[in-house]
């Protein structure tokens, strides 16, 4: 086959590379990247503005040296690379050294490519939802099955690592990687997944999303495209049938494509789907006749398109239907993607990483669908670039609707333009006009409070935002207790 070739370009782009130093190395991607690089043999090290756990406490558990603040001194002589993080920008002191002495940098994408893809099977998980997900049962299912796939996720994949991890460095051919649509670093605004050799992709859905740097839907299905461009004749593209926007993408497409999803007509068929407790019991057809009945220990119908993208792929690797479903089975999950961080005053507490409307509503759906008779909080924190955008503001307006009691917390980038900004007003009258019990909440306090006030034995709070929230997990669940 062609594949010694490949292995061949791989080594010579690498081979002088033996220290690097990560510009934001603090950065969840980046500290992955900066332990992967270590396992495969270089000296690296890397800076940050801030440099606090959890992710000072994994780079010093990968014996990472980790230097505080951005400093010109911090590139010495010695350095093969710098890779430069998305966060960095001109007039860095680390970036502006690089540039001034033009030591070879690069943007983590480029990175993972040329140490990591040029000679692997590159299974590239995309799509606005379900990413994370998806690239963990990928990357679980093929590992128990035997292949031993490197797999690199956005997120805390608990079937990795003592803990959990965020990466696994296997010995087959086969490199699972979340592809994130996002730019790739301020010299290159292109989406990162486009860097990632795609030997088989699955797009999972397409929406409008990122509203910083894509102007609209067009530019985001333009990016996809080009993701679809990337496959070789003899890969595969699944595609997530029950999106639209996905599923326009099968013309464009050279190679092989298997279609998935819950409608009729696709090549994988998830039906029968029965919620038992945290659990999730469905059928699969191909291509029409019966594959196999599986159980997943995640809840709702969206879980259930990320698990047949997962089996999609197995399949293709010459799993056996029984092996796919111990390991479905044996699934433990993604950190923040429906993570039940405790119970107090007979209340529980989610963590659920969702800010986009669909993601909001299908995960108050899947939680409402396990869950008939609960009350169930929804707080919600308007933070990712685009929810914070008055773009949303009638989809937010029903995206609550598996909520009981909905608490929206004042908009994180306050300096957006009134006009491009989200009106959490107008959203909680939305709301209200739609039956719902809704309220503003001008700070964390003002949120404890009212759960600590109001709530019964056997509520449900599910606390959705894509950053830390100031630590209002914990904080409300001292307060119950």
């Amino acid at each position: 086959m062609k594949e010694e070739p490949r292995e061949k370009v791989k080594n010579a782009v690498t081979a002088t590379v033996t220290r690097a130093h990560l510009i934001g190395i603090c950065g969840t991607a980046m500290a992955t990247l900066a332990a992967m690089l270590k396992h495969k043999g270089l000296d690296v090290r890397g800076s940050d503005q801030d440099v606090y756990p959890p992710m000072s406490d994994f780079l010093a558990a990968e014996g990472i040296p980790t230097r505080a603040g951005y400093l010109a001194e911090h590139i010495t002589s010695d350095l093969d690379v710098v890779v430069v993080g998305n966060a960095i920008s001109r007039g860095n002191p680390e970036l502006e050294e690089v540039l001034d002495r033009k030591i070879r940098y690069c943007s983590l994408p480029e990175a993972i490519r040329e140490h990591f893809l040029w000679g692997a099977q590159s299974i590239v998980i995309a799509g606005t939802h379900g990413k994370t997900t998806t690239t963990s049962l990928a990357g679980w299912v093929l590992t128990h099955g035997g292949t031993d796939p490197s797999v690199l996720v956005g997120g805390i994949a608990r079937n990795f690592g003592e803990h959990g991890s965020s990466y696994r460095m296997g010995r087959g051919r086969a490199f699972v990687i979340e592809g994130d649509e996002y730019d790739s670093a301020f010299f290159d605004k292109t989406a990162k997944f486009l860097k990632y050799l795609p030997d088989i992709a699955v797009v999972t859905n397409v929406e409008f999303d990122h509203a910083d740097i894509y102007a609209d839907f067009d530019a985001v299905a333009l990016a996809f495209r080009r993701l679809v461009n990337l496959i070789p004749r003899r890969g595969l593209l699944l595609i997530g049938a029950d999106s639209p926007g996905a599923l326009a993408l099968e013309s464009a497409a050279v190679s092989r494509v298997e279609t998935f999803g819950l409608g009729g007509d696709v090549d994988w068929q998830g039906h029968d789907l029965e919620v038992a407790g945290a659990s999730t019991r469905f059928r699969v057809r191909r291509g029409g006749s019966p594959f196999g009945e599986f159980v997943l220990p995640l809840v709702g119908a969206y879980n259930v398109r990320n698990a047949l993208a997962a089996i999609a792929i197995a399949t293709d690797a010459g799993i056996g239907v029984d092996r796919i479903a111990a390991a479905l089975e044996r699934f433990a999950g993604v950190k923040r993607r429906l993570e039940i961080i405790g119970t107090a005053g007979g209340v529980t507490i989610y963590d659920d990483f969702a800010h986009h409307p669909t993601a909001v509503a299908e995960t108050l759906a899947g939680l409402r669908a396990a869950n008939p008779q609960a009350r169930i909080w929804a707080v919600f924190e308007p933070r990712s670039a685009s929810s914070c955008r008055r773009i949303f503001q009638d989809d937010f307006a029903r995206a609550f609707a598996g909520a009981n009691e909905v608490l929206i917390a004042q908009v994180f980038r306050s300096k957006l333009p009134e006009a491009e900004r989200l009106s959490v007003s107008q959203l909680v009258r939305d709301l209200n006009g739609r039956g719902q019990a809704a309220r503003a909440a001008d700070s964390i306090d003002d949120i404890i409070g009212a759960i600590v006030g109001e709530h019964t034995p056997g509520d449900l709070v599910v606390i959705m935002s894509n950053g830390g929230f100031g630590g209002i997990h914990r904080k409300l669940l001292q307060a119950l207790s």
